[in-house]
């Protein structure tokens, strides 16, 4: 199996949008209750494309294992150096380095941009995700009990940070 981490092309909004909304139907990595169309990928796309943001999807053997984003942690200036992430795989891609690729590409891609903090919110029960960042150097740096809701039940909010510059 061959994992390519890559710019997303317009073409690869379908899958972006399918494995987005699959996420919506079956787990808590997003906790959004509405699933997206085409019309409302291709301007979410856009709109971080303009802003300088990556969107990496996952190319395995030709076709798009799962994508990752990231984008300024909150719209104050003091936070302009300090981005959040999100990564979703295809579920026939979980467990097979997908996610790890496309967080590694995400990783290497804030650091050259010159932001000095990532974060990520993950859903405390998603062990998977929390172990993966852990890997990658992430640390716990802050549990919101019941913060989220979802499939009739509360959810806490873990999150991990990363430190990518010294200064």
């Amino acid at each position: 199996m061959s994992i390519l981490v890559r710019p997303a092309y317009e073409d690869d909004l379908r899958d972006i949008m399918q494995i987005y909304n699959l996420a919506v139907l079956e787990t808590t990595g997003i906790w959004n209750d509405a699933m997206t169309d085409m019309e409302e990928r291709h301007a979410w796309w856009l709109k971080r494309v303009a802003a300088g943001y990556p969107v990496f999807v996952a190319d395995v053997d030709g076709e798009i294992g799962g994508y990752g984003v990231y984008d300024r942690f909150r719209p104050y200036d003091g936070f302009s150096r300090t981005v959040e992430h999100a990564l979703y795989t295809n579920p026939r891609y979980q467990r097979r380095g997908v996610a790890s690729a496309i967080l590694e590409a995400l990783i290497a891609k804030a650091q050259e941009d010159g932001y000095h903090v990532m974060l990520g919110g993950i859903a405390a029960e998603n062990e998977p995700s929390l172990a993966l960042h852990s890997k990658f150097g992430f640390i716990e740096t802050g549990r919101l009990p019941q913060v989220g809701h979802k499939f009739g039940r509360w959810h806490d909010l873990v999150f991990m940070q990363k430190m990518l510059s010294e200064a």
